[in-house]
């Protein structure tokens, strides 16, 4: 069973934009909303890496490196996290990665979606 379901990576030049989303479709809303949802990603080589965070009250936090250029997003009804992606630079390739953290749910990854840019 798949508790969390990426998708929207893909391949894209320098420059454009992606929409990465996150879907946790057996988690009751209650579950959901106490949540610290967080995007992170791996490049090759490198350890994995926090992109972006939001807490349940709904504060975010951005690393240095995709300030100004990601945005993360949460829709409750839809028990899902996005993660908007525009001026997109040939390191911000990798693989990246859904993740809950909550008093209920204990330290989830999703499967992981690859996100390739070309310069």
């Amino acid at each position: 069973q798949v508790d969390l379901v990426e998708s929207g990576g893909g391949f894209v030049q320098a420059g454009g934009s992606l929409r990465l989303s996150c879907a946790a479709p057996r988690q009751i809303l209650s579950t959901f909303t106490s949540n610290t949802l967080g995007w992170y990603r791996q490049a090759p080589g490198r350890e994995r890496e926090l992109v972006a965070s939001i807490i349940p009250g709904g504060a975010t936090n951005y690393a240095d490196s995709v300030k100004g250029r990601f945005t993360i997003s949460k829709d409750n009804r839809k028990r899902s996290v996005y993660l908007q992606m525009n001026s997109l630079k040939p390191e911000d390739t990798g693989v990246y990665y859904c993740h809950h953290n909550g008093p209920y749910v204990n330290d989830k990854w999703g499967q992981g979606t690859q996100v390739t840019v070309s310069s």
